[in-house]
This record gives structure tokens, C-alpha cells and sequence, in this order.
């Protein structure tokens, strides 16, 4: 039984493979991709000819790349690169991922893949997977979770201004340089129609199911929505090959897009907002509860969880020193694992909907953040808080920072601290992808630290 299950498996993907090639007979290359622990995309681009082969037998990609830090160095501290001969592993094509690329000069196709160990299994390191453990435990309840992820991201000009610092681009529309925006201007939209109609366009192509798109509260600063998704995998998947396309779309037309957590000093950042939603074996959504604002006891118990565990899982919300730059007052950033009903100061807030829609929508994470380990970890965070039952602490209504100090790990060294210490991401995660992940982000911060930045020069060069 289980070889006659897995030929269909084996069929159905060479059906995927020969359908995309037979509708797109002019298909000159398609690029092989994988997101590393980062969630930055590696990969091969192969010869169209040769994508028949890669669904039959895979194609292998080095361990290491879940040892590569953000400049593309391997973190041989980790035990995945030299020590190990800086061998292969096996990635397979991930189902109906394989599309056109659009934004590409010659017709080219994508496809993105997962990799596997010498014995079949997931390799340990790969942030998908830790993700898939999760939604395992979410089976076992008879529970399926649906998610959606809105990302911000600041189009640039290629080229910096006189002191090297990034600057918005000069809209093809007006031909000026964006100076301000209104959050949710419309006039803003138009200023870049082109470029958000073509983001569309392509991601209709590419089955990315795109919902909204809104001018944020900064030169050149957009939110493009998600929608949500019970296959969680799947909605992860979407997000990582949605950052792709709007960088590919923003080269396009001579500007950069940056999901960089804090671009400018002066300047909101890039979140990643996330939406969950519980459902029970017949499609309820678990969170809703008619007679209460505030929803179902498993809401509040899945609150409780999130703001619990939050501190635990700051290194993975935040994952880079300029992360913790988005923490300032008054920019609608949480510094406490706070929660309330349609309000944008808190850290995890239940946003108006219809009755059978209650979710709850996550504020903390950065748009530099590896989405399988984010939502990986607030998953993990509304497991225990429903098995647990948990309960929140009291509601925020109003500015919750004048009734919440401080109190969210806001530095990288002290996020890991918090991560490395936590017998609850160990439980969640895993032993050895914590382990991995507190070696891998100790050495790239360690080499983060070494370098002497602009701004030291300014002030301390002749002044000391």
C-alpha cells in the first residue's frame, strides 16, 4: 500500500512537471529555490530540459546552506560545513509551487523545493520543517490552523544619497522624489500603479493569493496582503516567493524593495503581521464566540500562550541586530507582550471581523524575519496556551505603553539568551535546530559586531 501511495505521489508530481512545460513550451530556464535559516532564497537555475529529472530524482544542494549567514559565509561553527566534507543533501520540488517568473527579461520558471537527509527524513536545519512538526502537534488535536501574512517593505532609489543612506525612489508618475505619505493614500497607490499592478498581475500568474495593497505611513513604505490559508506551509511558502516578486518587480522598473526591519532612523519599519485562526475537524473556527468581544476561552487560552512564550521566541521574531530598531515609542510597536480588541499599540490584538473570521493578529515580528520559524513559533505559543490553558493577562485598552513598561527582550544577545534558555523553545523546536540556531546567530552577531560602523566614525574619529 504505502508503494502503490507513494508511485501516485511520484505521478502526480510528473504530471505537474509535464503540464508546466507543455503550457509553456518557450520556458528557457527555471530556477531551483530554497529559503535558508534567514528565509534569504539560494538556489541553481537549470535548463528547461533538465526540470523532468529534478521531479524524478530530486536535486542536491550542500547541507550547509542552513549554515550560511546573511552574506552568504558559512557559520562553520555549526558542524554543517567542512567538518561534515560539506557534503549533499537531496531537495525535492514542492507542489504546485512551479510557476513563471514574469518580471524576468527572458521567459524563465520557478520551482521550490525542500530538502531531505541521507535517510529520506526532513534535515533538521531546515525552518520548514520546524514548522511541520508543529501543525503535527495541531493534528493530533484535530485541529487545523489558518494563517495570513501581510509583509511591509520600502521601495528605494538604486542609488543612495551623498552620506551613502538610502532614500525614497522618484516616482515614474509625478517624477519627483517622494517626501511624505498619507498611511492609506490612495494618490500614493497611483504614484506607483504600475509597479503594484504588475505585483498583482504576476502573483495571479504565480497562484500567490495577494488580497490588498496599502500606501503605509512613509516615503515610498507599502503593506501587501495575504490571504489566509489552512495549509500553513503553504501560506509560508507564499511569503517567502512574494518578497522574491516584489524585488523582482521593483528591479523592473530601476528601484530596490527592501523588507529590512528599519531602512531609516527616522522612519517607521517593515513588520510582518501575522493572522491565526483555529479550526475544529468540522470547520469551526475555534476562536469564536457570539456572546463575547473578546471570543472563545480557546482565544484567550491561545493569548495567553502567545504572551507567555514571547520573550522566549524574540530571537526568532527579531533576528538581526537592526531588527530591534523598530522598537520605539509611538510607531505602533509593542514593547510588551500585550493584548487587546482593534488596538494597534498592543502586541497581539484581535482585530474587528465577522463573527466567524476572530483571529488574532501578531505585531512584533519584523519583515526580516524567517516566516516558517515566526509562525512556527506562534503556533507553538497557541498550542501550549490550548493544551495548557493558559490564561492572558489583563486586557490593554487605549495607548497600552502607558500602562506597560518595557519589559520584551530588545537587544539581539539578550533575545538568545532568552531562546538558548528556554526549556519551552527546546520542547517546540527541538533540541538540535535550537542548538544550531544559537551557534548560527551567536557567530553571524559576533561578526555583525567586528565591523566599525559609519556613525562611530562620525562621532568618535576627531572628537576623542
Amino acid at each position: 500500500m504505502y508503494y502503490a501511495l507513494r508511485l501516485n505521489m511520484v505521478k502526480s508530481k510528473q504530471k505537474e512537471c509535464n503540464t508546466f512545460l507543455m503550457e509553456n513550451p518557450d520556458i528557457s530556464g527555471v530556477d531551483l529555490l530554497i529559503a535558508d535559516l534567514n528565509g534569504v532564497i539560494r538556489g541553481k537555475r537549470i535548463a528547461s530540459n533538465a526540470l523532468e529529472n529534478v521531479y524524478k530524482n530530486g536535486v542536491y544542494f550542500t547541507t550547509s546552506l542552513f549554515a550560511l549567514d546573511i552574506n552568504g559565509d558559512t557559520i562553520e561553527e555549526t558542524g554543517l560545513g567542512i567538518v561534515q566534507g560539506d557534503g549533499d543533501s537531496t531537495c525535492f520540488p514542492i507542489p504546485k509551487t512551479l510557476t513563471t517568473a514574469p518580471w524576468q527579461k527572458k521567459s524563465m520558471g520557478q520551482l521550490l523545493l525542500t530538502m531531505v537527509d541521507g535517510n529520506d527524513k526532513p534535515v533538521f536545519a531546515n525552518p520548514r520543517q520546524v514548522l511541520n512538526q508543529i501543525l503535527e502537534r495541531f493534528n493530533v488535536l484535530k485541529l487545523t490552523p489558518v494563517v495570513a501574512v501581510e509583509l511591509e517593505f520600502y521601495l528605494l532609489d538604486n542609488r543612495r544619497d551623498g552620506k551613502r543612506r538610502p532614500q525614497p525612489p522618484i516616482s515614474i508618475e509625478t517624477g519627483k522624489r517622494e517626501s511624505n505619505t498619507q498611511v492609506y493614500a490612495i494618490d500614493n497607490l497611483d504614484d506607483y500603479g504600475d509597479f503594484l499592478s504588475d505585483v498583482s498581475s504576476a502573483a495571479i500568474e504565480q497562484g500567490i493569493p495577494v488580497y490588498t495593497a496599502v500606501a503605509e505611513n512613509a516615503p515610498g513604505q507599502f503593506e501587501i496582503n495575504l490571504k489566509h490559508e489552512a495549509d500553513s506551509l503553504s501560506a509560508c511558502d507564499n511569503a517567502i516567493l512574494l518578497k522574491r516578486l516584489i524585488k523582482g518587480v521593483a528591479k523592473k522598473y530601476g528601484m530596490q524593495a527592501t523588507f529590512m526591519a528599519k531602512p531609516y532612523s527616522d522612519l517607521a519599519g517593515n513588520g510582518m503581521h501575522i493572522h491565526m485562526s483555529v479550526l475544529d475537524e468540522k470547520g469551526n473556527n475555534v476562536f469564536s464566540n457570539p456572546k463575547e468581544i473578546i471570543g472563545s476561552k480557546a482565544l484567550q487560552y491561545a493569548i495567553g500562550g502567545l504572551t507567555a512564550t514571547m520573550n522566549d521566541f524574540m530571537a526568532v521574531f527579531c533576528p538581526n541586530a537592526n531588527s530591534y530598531r523598530r522598537f520605539q515609542p509611538n510607531i505602533f510597536v509593542a514593547l510588551a507582550p500585550t493584548w487587546g480588541v482593534d488596538n494597534r499599540t498592543v502586541a497581539v490584538r484581535i482585530p474587528t471581523s465577522p463573527e466567524s473570521e476572530k483571529r488574532i493578529e501578531h505585531r512584533i515580528s519584523g519583515a526580516d524575519a524567517n516566516p516558517y520559524l515566526v509562525v512556527a513559533a506562534l503556533l507553538a505559543g497557541i498550542h501550549y496556551g490550548i493544551t495548557k490553558k493558559i490564561k492572558p493577562p489583563k486586557i490593554s485598552t487605549g495607548d497600552a505603553s502607558l500602562d506597560h513598561p518595557p519589559s520584551l527582550t530588545l537587544s539581539m544577545i539578550e533575545s538568545l539568551n532568552s531562546f538558548t534558555n528556554s526549556s519551552f523553545t527546546k520542547e517546540y523546536f527541538g533540541q538540535n535546530f535550537c542548538e544550531h540556531y544559537r551557534i548560527f546567530k551567536t557567530i553571524e552577531m559576533d561578526r555583525f559586531n567586528k565591523h566599525v560602523t559609519p556613525i562611530e566614525l562620525d562621532w568618535f574619529l576627531r572628537t576623542v
